[in-house]
């Protein structure tokens, strides 16, 4: 497949029929972050299979939905739902959500997901600003011919994780009632959970916690140079950290006690996000 920018565009032109208005911030929302469709106010929906040259999501609990509306004020598009390379899409095709979102004129991305906690110090429940990742599989998103109206062929990371975005997010954090760190995310491609052996590796190489995905959706971003934040929730400890098993309902289980304080958490970084230039 040729991703050219009218194969995106293809995509913008559907939404805008619905959606005649530029959103200022693109949102990702992890599987345990429905609740925060909640706080879109004067909510338009979009379901993904009806967007031509987009993803369906495949992932059980992943509403497959985009949501456009005004959050604190902010007009915002969320991604109820996100895709990955474990379902069977390749990495090139995971450029196509933040692609889609720049050209409809998002300023800023803000992605979140759930992760393992590799960092003993961190507990499930646990909220995590990324501020760098590693990712050693698996190729790159943006391999193949480059789209110059997104960004430069060959482009720098070392600012990815915005840091006036991760200090606000840091500054954000009192009074929520969660407990928040700032670490480093390191990508696996799943779908079977890491083995205690990758994880003392992910520890030895600096990760603070893994997770299956994100690191495409934040290359996109960059390339595009796109302000972005990422939060990452604890849903369980990794692999080998504890003596029990990892199963899906830990996972869920945590995801759904820390869904309304994260949801709240997020609508306080938006509104916040006034003060910064995107």
């Amino acid at each position: 497949m040729d991703y050219t920018l009218e194969y995106f565009q293809k995509s913008v032109d559907y939404i805008r029929k619905f959606v005649p208005w530029e959103p200022e911030i693109a949102i990702v929302l992890g599987s345990f972050l429905g609740p925060f469709a909640d706080a879109v106010e004067d909510p338009v929906v979009i379901d993904y299979a009806d967007i031509p040259s987009f993803l369906v999501s495949t992932v059980q609990g992943h509403a497959g939905k985009l949501i456009f509306g005004t959050v604190a004020g902010r007009r915002v598009v969320c991604m109820s739902g996100r895709f990955h390379t474990y379902e069977g899409y390749d990495f090139e095709q995971l450029v196509i959500p933040i692609r889609v979102f720049r050209l409809l004129g998002a300023k800023a991305v803000i992605l979140t997901n759930a992760a393992g906690a590799v960092n003993t110090a961190y507990k499930p429940g646990d909220v995590m600003i990324v501020s760098d990742h590693i990712k050693l599989t698996g190729a790159s998103p943006l391999r193949g011919k480059n789209v110059d109206a997104f960004g430069p062929r060959f482009f720098d990371v070392t600012r990815m994780y915005t840091p006036e975005l991760r200090t606000l997010a840091r500054d954000c954090a009192a009074g929520t009632g969660l407990t928040v760190h700032e670490g480093v995310y390191m990508f696996f491609t799943g779908p079977q959970y890491e083995t205690p052996a990758e994880i003392r590796a992910a520890r030895l190489l600096g990760a603070d916690a893994v997770g299956m995905s994100t690191v495409t959706e934040a290359l996109t971003a960059a390339h595009c140079g796109m302000p972005l934040l990422c939060l990452s929730v604890m849903t369980n400890m990794a692999a080998g950290v504890l003596e029990t098993p990892l199963t899906t309902g830990e996972v869920l289980e945590t995801a759904e006690r820390i869904a309304a304080p994260l949801s709240g958490y997020l609508v306080k970084i938006i509104e916040c996000m006034k003060e910064v230039s995107l």
